[in-house]
């Protein structure tokens, strides 16, 4: 699935957010946990859209995470 350039934009804004608070093992600021709350939309958008295009795959690999390791 080839995202869209706005997407993108999106991720590529929100990735460093991310990388700071697992950096940090900790959420610093209250600006990065809004952050990660928008990255955590995004990235279940995402997923959805997805879904919806291969949904057995998604399927199976939802299976296949939940068999321990």
């Amino acid at each position: 699935m080839e995202l869209d350039l706005d997407t993108f934009r999106r991720l590529r804004r929100l990735a460093p957010v991310l990388d700071d608070v697992l950096n940090a093992r900790e959420i610093e600021h209250a600006d990065q946990a809004v952050y990660l709350d928008d990255l955590a939309r995004l990235c279940s958008q995402l997923f959805d859209e997805y879904r919806r295009l291969h949904p057995e795959e998604t399927a199976q690999a939802q299976l296949e995470a939940l068999v321990p390791q």
